[in-house]
């Protein structure tokens, strides 16, 4: 193989059967109805992007107190479920394959996203210092109190009811959103974690809630239909990066033992890595990953096809390339130019931006 022919190899992703390894990374687009069901116009949005090997929707809330960001979609509702297999159904008819993030956001919300105003949650009641998006603008995120222990049950349900309802939507696998700041990262992270309890203090306390949900969620649809999307050195959202490699070859081991479809890794996205020992440090995490393992950050087609040609990642995931370029795959592959994408409509608004993005035909017509 020469150039960038490794990108365009098939491969199997657990039971998905990609045609490619040129992935659609999470995209937070902020474009669902306020009770959270998918807009119509997110039918057009994935459609058009079904050439991707494989496209990993928006992180989308498990519950109603999962939400942290106006116009979220979730799954958790009839409504939504009905909604998305819209969805599914364009790509499955374009040929394409699609997995539904799931997320909760914990202490990365405010009161006023919330059932009633109520408090977001996290491990410890320590608060973010960052900001999210509400009704009014960007607001700092409001104080968390902490997880009962006795609430977890229902945490990990919560996350079980979502993949159900993903596959009922008819979603081909679902990938567990333990990255990036949000809830089940909170928990990996001695920083902000300062529990007493069985998910709190030691490493394998502190990975045991993102181990529990990925087994039941694993054991309820399969775990060749499950991913888990991991930032080990990745400070977005205030998270400390401490103790990040201990933390993760212990993590690592316990999620390749479920035998799930495959490990999504940020490698050097938003926030990560900061220096070149964290680099290293993800280097060495890699060989206790046996399955597929996904890569993303800020990768071109030359790089990807390089990690893919030596083993380095299985396939690679690509996020705003794939907002301005919905043909990315074939653009790739003949070296096209890429569209640019516009910043300022990558959150919320409407049909600009999010489905009038040109293919190359319709750039050639």
């Amino acid at each position: 193989m020469s150039g960038t022919d490794a990108l365009f190899q098939p491969i199997s992703i657990g039971a998905i059967d990609a045609r490619n390894r040129v992935l659609m990374a999470p995209l937070t687009r902020n474009r669902a109805q306020a009770d959270a069901t998918p807009k119509a116009m997110a039918v057009d949005y994935y459609r058009q992007r079904a050439s991707s090997g494989l496209i990993i929707t928006e992180a989308t809330q498990v519950s109603a107190m999962g939400k942290g960001y106006i116009d979220t979609p979730g799954i958790h509702e009839p409504a939504h479920v009905e909604a998305w297999r819209k969805v599914t159904d364009a790509v499955h008819a374009a040929g394409g394959k699609i997995v539904l993030q799931m997320w909760h956001v914990g202490r990365i919300s405010h009161t006023s996203l919330l059932p009633g105003g109520a408090a977001p949650v996290a491990p410890s009641a320590i608060r973010a210092r960052t900001q999210t998006f509400t009704q009014n603008g960007f607001e700092d995120v409001s104080e968390p109190r902490a997880l009962g222990t006795d609430e977890i049950p229902g945490l990990v349900a919560d996350f079980v009811r979502a993949a159900k309802n993903a596959i009922a939507a008819g979603f081909d696998g679902v990938e567990v959103h333990a990255a990036n700041g949000y809830l089940l990262d909170q928990f990996l992270r001695e920083g902000i974690n300062q529990r007493t309890d069985a998910y709190g203090g030691s490493v394998e306390n502190r990975i045991r809630l993102v181990v529990e949900v990925t087994e039941a969620v694993a054991a309820a649809i399969g775990a060749e239909r499950v991913g888990v999307r991991v930032s080990p050195f990745s400070n977005f959202n205030d998270i400390p990066t401490e103790g990040a490699e201990e933390t993760f070859a212990a993590l690592y081991p316990a999620l390749d033992r479920l035998s799930l479809a495959y490990l999504h890794v940020v490698e050097d996205g938003e926030g990560s890595p900061q220096t070149e020992a964290e680099a290293q440090a993800l280097e060495r995490l890699r060989p206790l990953w046996s399955g597929v393992y996904v890569a993303n950050g800020k990768f071109d087609a030359a790089r990807a096809a390089d990690w893919i040609g030596r083993g380095r990642a299985d396939a690679v995931s690509f996020g705003r390339p794939f907002i301005a370029n919905p043909d990315l795959p074939e653009r790739f592959q003949r070296g096209a130019a890429l569209n640019q994408p516009d910043k300022a409509t990558f959150y919320g608004g409407g049909a600009k931006g999010y489905t009038d993005y040109p293919t190359l035909d319709q750039q050639a017509a």
